[in-house]
């Protein structure tokens, strides 16, 4: 496989799964094992035991087929883009570190591209019940969300709305792949992030994203498959196109948090 891929388009295409598992399993440690997030819990343990009809055992089995499928098409991805530059960037000896400016701007379209492609799909996939029945609904089987499940779903879903975004993000922003590892292994903690179940407010995410676990919390709740699609950066495209929903964060009888989302016209106390 080295020798099939180079050392760059290896990390590009394996960076996100580690970094998935490690920082997703760091959550679920914490949570088992201690009590200091309890207290920011958007759902009780009894929550996840009920609500969620996708078992833990299902959610593994579904992210590591999806992560299978994403890593085949980053390769794919890579190699054609490569040939494609007859040798392109994935090919060629590095080049010079490009400045930071430019790497920034990089990130930046990435992100853009990435968060356009994601919300048009995701609410494509609400707007069609065909679509939302066959494939999307597998994602809302996890209605308490927990770290490691974020990246469950249909393999159809997987690929039209996470993998052939992040290739359009990467193709788009022209970022070389060492940056192109750096900034998928930043978007699947974010996504992890968004899913892990827990409002701290400590967090440097939480308090740099409006979209949060929070924000992403009100989607998977009952009623709210019509709201709060953006993901996993920014909340535009919900404020631009009628879809956003505020909420507030209140404490929860038993302990822990709520999120209670408002309807278009109503506002937080």
């Amino acid at each position: 496989m080295v020798g099939f891929l180079s050392g760059e388009e290896l990390v590009v295409t394996l960076a996100p799964v580690a970094v998935y598992w490690a920082y997703a399993g760091m959550y679920e440690a914490v949570l088992a094992h201690t009590t200091v997030l309890d207290r920011y819990r958007l759902h009780s343990r009894r929550d996840e035991e009920t609500k969620n009809i996708a078992s833990r055992k299902d959610v593994v089995r579904g992210v590591l087929l999806q992560q299978a499928i994403q890593a085949a098409i980053s390769v794919a991805v890579l190699k054609i883009e490569g040939h494609a530059a007859g040798g392109g960037r994935a090919a060629s000896p590095p080049a010079p570190s490009e400045p930071f400016l430019v790497v920034a701007a990089r990130f930046g379209v990435a992100m853009l591209v990435l968060d356009a492609w994601q919300y048009l799909m995701h609410r494509l996939m609400h707007s069609v019940p065909y679509m939302y029945r066959r494939f999307h609904s597998w994602h809302h089987r996890v209605a308490a969300p927990y770290a490691y499940a974020a990246q469950y779903g249909h393999p159809v879903d997987g690929v039209l709305t996470e993998t052939l975004s992040g290739a359009a993000a990467y193709l788009a922003s022209g970022m070389s792949p060492r940056a192109a590892a750096a900034f998928f292994a930043f978007a699947t903690v974010k996504g992890v992030d968004d899913h892990c179940g827990v409002a701290a407010p400590w967090n440097p995410l939480h308090a740099a994203f409006r979209n949060n676990a929070a924000y992403h919390d009100v989607h998977h709740q009952r009623g709210g498959g019509r709201r709060n699609f953006s993901q996993p950066f920014f909340v535009v495209w919900d404020r631009m196109l009628g879809t956003h929903a505020p909420y507030e964060l209140r404490q929860r009888d038993g302990g822990g948090l709520e999120v209670r989302a408002f309807n278009k016209g109503q506002t937080t106390r």
